[in-house]
């Protein structure tokens, strides 16, 4: 039953399925360093998927692609920017806020112009690894992927690297931690926080981008089916560690590739069962590391100077 065309698929599976959450959970990971509690994200990622998908359809190019849902993020998470960072209101509300805006927004517009047409991406031209590619079994899934993959890898390990070693990551977890201690170090709190927001933004458009550009290859309404609130899920269980925000995505897409390929190999597994696979395994991971669990203490909190 495990053949090695099977296994090939499978793997290939969970790449596509972690990705958009790897990226996702990465933008949410460097606002919430900062401070900055993003409820918006399943807005802003559905923007993103949406400003992909336009963009590659027209152009033709998957990278430009990419770049519109890095874009479209931005510009979904501007809200946050004004309202929470700049005005200092609560950033609960608004983050709920711009979940319904997009979710509203995308579906209007998809309704509007692509529903009848049903139209699709195609699969996004692959870059074989010379040496690595031909290696049996795991060579074709994992070192065949499209050069956006070994990017978007790229990106979110240089991410870990600037928010673990750099000044301009020590001074983001420190608007995060003790804003006021930033503020007293001659550091600016609102600008680290615009920053870290309208990164956080061009990250989870990306992700989003990757789930219609090249996981799925077309957009429908609500695509991302909870995905950014699990990537919420994640970031707070991940505590701002880059590595572990990788190897739970990881966990994520194995559970949404296991039950596809147990029917296939023969296992009579309700379809209902499989949709609800990935978020018992979230329910479960709450379960058992919830207590382990640590956000920056200035989260979801406006900075406001002097204030104490």
């Amino acid at each position: 039953m495990l053949s090695a065309t099977f296994i090939t698929v499978f793997v290939a599976s969970v790449i596509a399925q972690t990705m958009p959450l790897l990226l996702a959970s990465v933008g949410e990971t460097i606002g919430e360093q900062a401070g900055v509690l993003n409820l918006g994200i399943e807005g802003v990622m559905l923007i993103g998927a949406y400003s992909g998908f336009v963009v590659t359809l027209t152009t033709g190019s998957f990278w430009l692609g990419m770049l519109g849902g890095a874009l479209g993020g931005i510009v979904g998470n501007l809200a946050m920017l004004v309202l929470n960072v700049w005005l200092g209101l609560n950033q609960i509300v608004i983050g709920l806020a711009v979940t319904l805006i997009g979710e509203g927004i995308t579906s209007v517009l998809y309704l509007q112009n692509y529903a009848k047409a049903n139209a699709s991406l195609g699969q996004s031209p692959s870059l074989p690894i010379p040496g690595l590619a031909d290696i049996p079994v795991i060579g074709q899934a994992v070192f065949q992927q499209s050069g956006i993959f070994w990017v978007m890898l790229l990106l979110v390990i240089a991410v870990g690297f600037l928010l673990a070693k750099t000044n301009w990551g020590l001074a983001t977890r420190a608007a995060g931690q003790k804003p006021s201690s930033l503020d007293a170090a001659g550091g600016s709190v609102l600008r680290t926080r615009s920053i870290a927001v309208l990164l956080s933004g061009a990250f989870v458009g990306l992700g989003g981008a990757y789930l219609s550009v090249l996981t799925t290859a077309t957009f429908t309404g609500f695509l991302t089916n909870g995905l950014g609130f699990i990537a919420i899920v994640i970031t707070m269980l991940s505590r701002g560690r880059i590595a572990l925000v990788m190897i739970t995505s990881l966990i994520y897409g194995v559970a949404v590739a296991i039950g596809p390929a147990l029917q296939v190999i023969g296992f009579a597994i309700p379809a209902d069962v499989i949709k609800m696979l990935p978020f018992i395994v979230v329910i479960l991971t709450l379960i058992v590391f919830a207590r382990s669990s640590v956000v920056p203490p200035a989260l979801g909190a406006p900075y406001i100077r002097g204030a104490r």
